[in-house]
């Protein structure tokens, strides 16, 4: 690793519903992982189903931090979870602390996500659209089980009830009380910075007009979808990043909370086409420093 500010334990990268490793060679963290393994650090994209409740992904996540550690020969690995990626990083840390060195958080939806609790009141569960939903939901996530060349010969159930209903306010209310780890004592706060050895961190953005839809943003129909979505939101409405609140995000020591990035700009998608403001890679880099000052 020479001179460089590492830390001293492998990452594990963790994606949200509907997440990847690569399709057709376009990576879920684009940029990122290649980034992160130029400054000499072992990174292990986890491969999981790309739709189903958070439990579930969770012991794949077991499974894969297992194969981390076997590869690389370290004790422990640093996860970083994107949305609920985030949830299912904090189940596999409170299973196995032992293995876990660090939780980080990007845009994870640790209150829940305002725009679940909008489709869950949208689209009753018995519903034409809801069947129609899920549906798609379905076909989409199988696709991408077919054509990711990083799930290869692995057995990947789907069940988007499942996703939808661990993103929802109650669901995640429910997965809290279980796997309290790295939360806030109350809204708006910072949670234990550690708990049972791991080390919790946390980042995220907000949809900031003439910054977020500038830039390469432009062209990029997601955020025209994540504008879309932040309309639904409440209790957090004008501070979220299209998918999930801002103070929703917190856990553990919180990095910052309004990085003017939308919910999928934060890794770097689509292509690399994000707003004005931040490099969404540079926050990667960064938090290699972070850790390895930790001593981790």
């Amino acid at each position: 690793m020479g001179h460089r500010a590492v830390p001293q334990y492998p990452l594990v990268l963790v994606p949200g519903m509907l997440g990847f490793v690569s399709l057709f060679g376009f990576e879920y963290w684009y940029g990122i992982t290649t980034a992160l393994r130029n400054q000499g650090v072992d990174v292990y994209p986890a491969r999981l189903s790309p739709v189903h409740a958070t439990e579930l992904r969770g012991e794949q996540l077991v499974l894969q931090i297992a194969e981390a550690r076997r590869r690389s020969g370290a004790e422990k690995v640093h996860l970083i979870g994107h949305s609920q990626g985030a949830l299912v990083c904090r189940y596999a840390a409170a299973h196995r602390p032992e293995w876990v060195a660090s939780v980080t958080s990007v845009a994870g939806p640790h209150q829940g996500s305002e725009l679940a609790d909008h489709l869950e009141r949208k689209y009753a569960s018995n519903s034409l659209s809801s069947l129609l939903l899920r549906l798609g939901t379905h076909m989409l996530a199988r696709l991408f089980t077919l054509v990711d060349s990083g799930a290869r010969g692995a057995t990947m159930p789907i069940n988007a009830i499942a996703a939808h209903r661990s993103l929802t306010s109650e669901g995640v209310g429910i997965f809290n009380h279980q796997y309290p780890q790295g939360l806030p004592s109350a809204w708006g706060e910072e949670g234990p910075e550690e708990v049972n050895g791991v080390r919790y961190y946390s980042w995220s953005g907000t949809l900031q007009p003439g910054i977020t839809d500038a830039g390469g943003n432009r062209k990029d129909l997601s955020n025209w979808f994540c504008r879309r979505f932040a309309r639904t939101f409440v209790r957090e409405a004008g501070q979220c990043d299209g998918m999930v609140g801002r103070v929703s995000s917190h856990l553990g020591k919180v990095i910052r909370d309004d990085y003017p990035l939308d919910h999928l700009d934060i890794v770097n998608q689509q292509f690399g086409r994000v707003g004005e403001g931040v490099d969404p890679i540079s926050l990667y880099i960064e938090h290699l420093r972070r850790l390895h000052e930790a001593g981790l």
